[in-house]
Formats: C-alpha cells, sequence, structure tokens
C-alpha cells in the first residue's frame, strides 16, 4: 500500500506535503464516519472537563459510553426531525455502507451512528462550525 512505503510516510510527517484539497462530497463516507468519529470523541472528552478534572478513569468511562454506537443512534434518532435534506443524505450514505459490525451494538445502531459519524466528520470537513456546535451539543 502505498501509504505505509516510508517514503510517503516521510513526505507527510516530516516535510509537511499534505494534500489540502479534499472534496468531503467525494469523500467514501466511512472515511467521513473515520473523521467524525475522532472529531466527536474529542468534543465529548473535552466536554466531560467541565465535570471531572482529575479521575482519568472515570471520565474514560463516561467518554466510552457517550460516544458508543448504541448512544450516537440514540442522539441521531432525536436529532433526525431537525435535519436538512443534504445532511439527512450524507447520513443515508453513511448508514447504508457496508463494514463489520462490533458485537457492543446492534446492527441497526451500528449503522445509524455510522451515519451520524459521517455527518460530523462532513460538518468538520466543510468547516461549518455553527451546525457542527448545534449537533454536538
Amino acid at each position: 500500500m502505498k501509504f505505509l512505503d516510508s517514503s510517503f510516510l516521510n513526505n507527510i510527517l516530516l516535510r509537511g506535503e499534505v494534500q489540502t484539497d479534499i472534496s468531503p462530497m467525494r469523500l467514501h463516507p466511512l472515511v467521513l464516519a473515520y473523521v467524525g468519529d475522532a472529531y466527536f470523541n474529542l468534543f465529548v472528552r473535552t466536554r466531560l472537563l467541565g465535570y471531572e478534572k482529575r479521575k482519568v478513569g472515570a471520565l474514560h468511562k463516561l467518554g466510552a459510553k457517550i460516544v458508543s454506537a448504541t448512544m450516537q443512534a440514540l442522539a441521531l434518532r432525536e436529532l433526525e426531525a431537525e435535519l436538512t435534506a443534504a445532511e439527512a443524505d450524507i447520513i443515508r450514505r453513511g448508514r447504508n455502507t457496508k463494514s463489520t459490525v462490533p458485537k457492543s451494538a446492534t446492527l441497526a445502531d451500528y449503522r445509524y451512528s455510522t451515519g451520524f459519524e459521517a455527518l460530523i466528520g462532513f460538518l468538520f470537513l466543510t468547516k461549518n462550525q455553527e451546525r457542527l456546535q448545534a449537533i454536538c451539543d
């Protein structure tokens, strides 16, 4: 694989040669979900610091519960009535993408959570901070 080649990694990590012309509409839904998962995880962890600043184990446990597929699916179901047609389309793309479902979630919850993460990733990559904040809140 090209990205595992050491010269490729050298160019990215050491020289900072990063592609910046990313078109979120052309990205695979699982790539959007990958970015969305990272963003949402950091969002939740940062929010939890407002409640606890010392007990890392407790923070991790609560954070993991909040970013779980079950909780993300629940959040998405609560938000569905407020979504635009474009947002619903991104979620549908994410939800319909085939991927391996972990044992910790039902198929339906995992698909919904992938749709939720795809939307978060899309909003982040399009720099739609206002909408991103509203949905994550």
